[in-house]
């Protein structure tokens, strides 16, 4: 059965009434909206709830919409929204604080948006799998320890403090700078690897001994590089809502506690996204029985993508009920996706 106009416009008006309200939403409220009678509206809703668009709770209640009716509503109804002036002054002024170090750029852009949107928020760092090393800096930290710094195309930095069995001094660190970045940049972080760091030891003669200490340092700052890390807040946000009831809501924090199983899965995301090409930030609603978790069931996920220098790098998301405002965080993580990746892209263009 086809969905008439008087149909769409009565479903549009359940889910804006219920998000709204969070009650079940009666024919009667919806005729006096669209002007037409109880029971037309009570016909029309009958045949949604036939056709799987809406839900009834309870046998004498209204209704609600269904993650169908939700999703026709996202794709076909649901007007635009656009950010105010000073909600985009105020995202600017909190993110453009950690604008220079990535890491704690994401970490602020999760705990914005679960203050924002009293959901729980999610963000991964640019993974190094696709970048190239920019270069390796030397900071001494003791007399007999020093710290390498290892620079990667995404904006990432990462350190490691390694031990010497011998006074270092400020000539060797200015060699080491010299030898490293020789043979290491503008090299793929994955190439970094333990046959990669012993050919590049041996390769250094006599002074294979004095840099094995840094070279092991480069290896372990490499494969932290290579994962992109998760910067989740707002967890207990969820705890909150009358939707998720006890058993729900433990599921889904035990699956948001797993760093590895949020990891696979926002990594399978950015992969399905990086193969249809650059584009610009577009944030996607994943709703329910979507996501492919049963853990999140009877959750929402809005994710935008962030690119640096135009290749896509991390994921920005919120996970809350279905009923959520969705035309105002889509138009949010759209925002937050193209400023965190117009910030990443500038710092990235001042390392080289």
């Amino acid at each position: 059965m086809e969905l008439s106009e008087r149909k769409l416009k009565i479903l549009a008006a359940v889910v804006n009434t219920y998000v709204e309200t969070g009650e079940p939403v009666g024919s009667k409220l919806l005729a006096l909206e669209l002007g037409v009678s109880s029971a037309t509206v009570r016909n029309e809703m009958a045949n949604l709830v036939e056709m799987g668009y809406l839900q009834q709770p309870h046998t004498s209640a209204g209704r609600i919409p269904s993650q169908k009716g939700y999703r026709i509503y996202i794709d076909r109804l649901m007007p635009a929204a656009a950010m105010s002036e000073e909600e985009q002054k105020y995202l600017d002024g909190m993110l453009t604080v950690n604008a220079y170090d990535p890491d704690k750029l994401l970490c602020c852009v999760s705990q914005v948006l679960a203050n924002a949107s009293r959901f729980a928020a999610v963000s991964t760092t640019p993974s190094g799998s696709a970048a190239v090393i920019r270069g390796v800096q030397f900071v001494q930290t003791s007399r007999r320890t020093a710290m390498a710094v290892l620079i990667i195309s995404t904006g990432v930095m990462k350190t490691r403090v390694f031990r010497c069995d011998f006074d270092i001094t400020a000539e060797m660190l200015r060699i080491f700078f010299r030898i490293f970045n020789e043979r290491f940049a503008g090299l793929p972080v994955s190439a970094v690897t333990p046959a990669f760091i012993q050919s590049t030891g041996a390769s250094l003669g006599e002074m294979a001994v004095l840099a094995s200490p840094a070279l092991l340092a480069v290896l372990e700052t490499a494969r932290d590089c290579m994962h992109a890390e998760i910067n989740l807040k707002g967890e207990t946000n969820l705890l909150f809502y009358p939707e998720f009831q006890l058993g729900n809501v433990r599921r889904i924090m035990d699956f948001l506690e797993s760093e590895q199983e949020i990891s696979r899965f926002f990594a399978k995301e950015l992969e399905e996204r990086a193969h249809t090409g650059p584009k610009p930030a577009r944030a996607q609603v994943l709703i329910g029985t979507e996501t492919n978790r049963p853990e999140l069931s009877d959750s929402s996920l809005v994710v935008a993508h962030y690119s640096i220098g135009g290749a896509h790098a991390g994921t920005i998301g919120i996970i809350g009920p279905t009923r959520m405002h969705y035309a105002k965080w889509i138009a949010c993580l759209e925002y937050v996706s193209r400023t965190v990746g117009n910030m990443l892209t500038a710092l990235m263009q001042e390392q080289s």
